[in-house]
């Protein structure tokens, strides 16, 4: 057999992709985690023994599996175990706590929710007791098992909805995003090509495998034929050992990850951080360009960013030989088949990677223009080139290490607080992060002084999750607002706090 990645992209379901991997490259690792290393042949055997597993436990074909656990080799498996089956997966982010976990259980119907008992100092199993999940197992380092050949035959269409990802919007709730396989074939083809990978790369995933950036990067993985070292918990300077130990050549995730790489080789200027890396690449956050040069000067490899997000995994991505003008200032050019348009200043996209649409049919009606473009609700510009410039969003949306912050969500729930009258929360520039949250507040007449202490312990209480606490206070006395709804200016507090760090 001898086939291209190019041509493997062409598999219309996963499993197929999985099994013409295997097929392909048998023996040759694709994850490797602390001193485990698992082969293509061996991901294939053993998702299939698991497939058969949740068979026996009453999964079937288009039953909807939530699964809620943290980048693991175990995580992958079950994963494409569910893909073998064609089961619906609704992937959680580890750090979601009940408010978005039962809405996402309720919202996608699952039957069943994987989970990986106490974790990093969370009973997850009790989480899902207290919400009331139906059909709880714990899936952290043991997996259903079964006898593969009692399977039905694996799916052969790869354009029904299969995946439901969330995403927190610009709304209080989640939205659920509906993806088929080959819309996450699409988006991670688009990932490789662009990077221009080889057989003889490793790669890295440091980020939750629940977030859209996991099956992007896997398949990746199948279509080139290398490996990629797993991060259960991603910390700096922990974390490089298994870099050095494994030779990563390929690592990144966002201008939070460049950030991070960079402050650990200020530490020892004279001696290369990861002396195997030759690319550092991501997304998912603005990325000033000076930290583009500061990588390549002062780590002496090359910066690719991209621009994607849960509707569409991947929209344009860097290439190693584009300018530095290019690589440094914009998001990259979109692959054959992304069409990017832009309407009154706002980025419209139309493709295989991009998205079904969303649970709610009322949110999916409102999402696509007449031409069956998606509103990204991001501003932007096309070079003459075909490369991608971003300038802003229409969306009220922060975006801190990679993941999106519904600002209304903080909003709701400080509003409620008895020493707030009222709220505005923002965005600042964050070097490290892409943003930090700023709640600027009014305060009631005779309250006593609110705290970020205080106010971040109330948002625990009320259920937020650790990652939207904001992490700067401002207490005014009165809120900017226009004179006509007298509603709040929110530019006009970010040009006044943008400046200052506090």
């Amino acid at each position: 057999m001898n086939e291209t990645p190019h041509s493997l992209s062409s598999s219309r379901t996963l499993w197929e992709l999985v099994t013409r991997r295997a097929d392909l490259t048998p023996d040759r690792p694709v994850l490797l985690q602390d001193d485990r290393s698992l082969s293509f042949g061996e991901l294939h055997a053993r998702a299939e023994r698991v497939a058969a597993g949740l068979y026996d436990m009453g999964v079937r074909p288009g039953t909807v599996v939530a699964w809620q656990l943290p980048t693991r080799i175990e995580t992958a498996v079950l994963s494409f175990a569910l893909a073998r089956l064609g089961a619906v997966q609704s992937p959680v982010i580890p750090f979601y706590r009940d408010r978005e976990v039962g809405f996402a259980l309720r919202e996608s119907k699952a039957e069943y929710f994987a989970v990986p008992g106490e974790w990093r100092g969370f009973d997850y199993t009790g989480m899902a007791r207290r919400l009331g999940a139906k059909g709880v197992f714990e899936a952290y380092d043991r997996l259903p098992d079964g006898d593969p050949g009692l399977l039905p035959a694996p799916p052969s269409s790869g354009t029904s909805v299969r995946w439901i990802y969330w995403t927190s919007g610009t709304t209080s709730d989640p939205k659920g995003v509906l993806h088929t396989d080959r819309s996450l074939i699409a988006g991670g083809s688009c990932l490789a090509h662009a990077l221009r990978l080889r057989p003889d790369d490793v790669g890295s995933m440091a980020f939750p495998y629940a977030h859209i950036a996991g099956p992007d990067y896997t398949v990746m993985l199948l279509l080139y034929g290398f490996p990629a070292v797993m991060f259960e918990q991603f910390a700096l300077p922990d974390a490089l050992e298994g870099y050095r130990r494994h030779g990563v050549t390929v690592a990144g995730g966002s201008t939070a990850f460049y950030s991070m790489f960079l402050a650990e080789q200020r530490k020892r200027p004279e001696t290369k951080v990861i002396p195997t890396l030759r690319l550092l690449a991501g997304g998912g956050a603005p990325k000033p360009p000076e930290v583009y040069h500061a990588v390549v000067r002062e780590m002496g490899v090359q910066l690719t960013h991209g621009y994607g997000m849960t509707e569409v995994p991947m929209i344009t991505m860097g290439s190693p030989d584009d300018t530095v003008e290019n690589l440094a200032t914009t998001e990259g050019r979109p692959p054959d088949g992304m069409e990017i348009r832009i309407v009154d200043g706002e980025v419209r996209l139309r493709g295989e990677a991009v998205c079904q649409g969303y649970l709610d049919a009322g949110q999916t009606a409102g999402a696509f223009d007449e031409d069956g473009f998606l509103r990204t609700g991001d501003l932007g510009m096309l070079r003459d080139t075909g490369h991608l410039v971003l300038t802003g969003r229409l969306k009220d949306v922060i975006i801190r290490k990679g993941e999106n912050i519904s600002a209304k969500e903080i909003e709701d729930l400080l509003a409620a607080h008895p020493a707030v009258g009222d709220v505005a929360v923002i965005g600042l520039p964050d070097e490290e992060r892409g943003e930090r949250v700023c709640a600027v507040v009014e305060q009631p007449p005779g309250t006593e002084e609110l705290t970020l202490a205080a106010m971040t312990s109330y948002l625990r209480t009320e259920g937020l999750s650790v990652h939207k606490l904001p992490e700067r206070l401002e207490v005014v006395d009165a809120l900017p607002r226009n004179e006509t709804l007298r509603k709040v200016l929110k530019y006009k507090l970010r040009e006044r706090y943008s400046g200052t760090v506090k």
